[in-house]
């Protein structure tokens, strides 16, 4: 059956063409502009003013610079280490500390739950929690990349909510079975709501990667440092020296081209991910936000 739109309706249509174009065309124009520069000759793109529609002159170079740089492989290295330690904690602590605070009947839920809340509105500030981190005894290492942020407020908040959502027959069913509470959350819990799990795990997945402020902060040593302080030293700071260190002009001269394939180098993983657990997005978000 053929289903016929008021003229209003069409109006909206088209006018929702015409806005998600427009903004799909914000975003893709300036990725496809690095993307098109870092694959040209870096002659070609000193020489070269506005938009790259395309490469110029095709040439690798660039990408072989950077993969030969220890600066940006040693990056790597401590970035998948905190993506993938820190990520796995935060889901597993998320997913502890959600079965509890979903629980009926446990002591002082409400007020364990006001008082998480509470720390996502207001925060101790930077200087507090550099002194903690320090008095830890964590500051020089990796691990105050991970644990001073083990769990995110919102992440659990949207977790627990999802718990809460799952019918009390089916834990109390478990129990009278001799289910205890370890198996009750990775056996019923886990699996019903894996949904949302996905997406908090993206959530802490993107985070990690991007996340370049703490390094700065705790970390002194730039062998330890994340992809991304070093992406930031050669962006922003304009720091040469860690690409052409010990090489001359030619390196000079291809530095543009290394800042634009070092910027696909470090976003291409992440972004990669996006297709695979983009499904889960409304379905996570919709049942952690929705108690029915």
């Amino acid at each position: 059956m053929k289903v016929r739109y008021t003229a209003g309706e069409q109006a909206f249509h088209v006018v929702n063409v015409i806005l998600c174009t427009f903004f799909s065309l914000c975003v893709l124009i300036p990725v496809l502009n690095i993307i098109f520069a870092s694959l040209s000759d870096p002659i070609e793109v000193m020489k070269h003013s506005g938009i790259f529609w395309h490469p110029v002159k095709f040439s690798t170079v660039s990408y072989g610079m950077v993969m030969r740089n220890r600066n940006i492989l040693t990056g790597y290295a401590n970035t998948i280490f905190v993506v993938v330690v820190g990520t796995s904690i935060n889901v597993v602590l998320s997913l502890i500390g959600a079965y509890c605070l979903s629980r009926k009947g446990v002591m002082l839920n409400k007020f364990f739950t006001m008082a998480i809340v509470f720390t996502m509105y207001f925060q101790g500030g930077t200087i507090p929690t550099y002194l903690i981190v320090q008095n830890l005894h964590l500051t020089g290492s990796r691990w105050s990349l991970i644990l001073p942020g083990a769990i995110s407020t919102f992440n659990l908040i949207v977790m627990r909510t999802a718990m809460a959502a799952v019918p009390d027959s089916l834990p109390e069913s478990a129990k009278i079975d001799g289910a205890g509470h370890v198996t009750i959350l990775f056996q019923i819990m886990a699996p019903l709501t894996k949904a949302t799990i996905a997406v908090i795990t993206l959530y802490y997945a993107v985070a990690h990667w991007n996340s370049w402020f703490p390094a700065m902060i705790y970390l002194h040593k730039q062998s330890m440092y994340p992809l991304q302080l070093i992406l930031r030293q050669i962006l922003i700071e304009d720091d040469t020296d860690i690409m052409t260190s010990g090489v001359e002009d030619a390196l000079a001269m291809a530095s543009d081209t290394v800042k634009y394939a070092t910027i696909v180098v470090a976003t291409a993983p992440i972004l990669a991910v996006y297709p695979f657990l983009q499904k889960y997005f409304v379905k996570g978000v919709m049942i952690g936000a929705v108690k029915g």
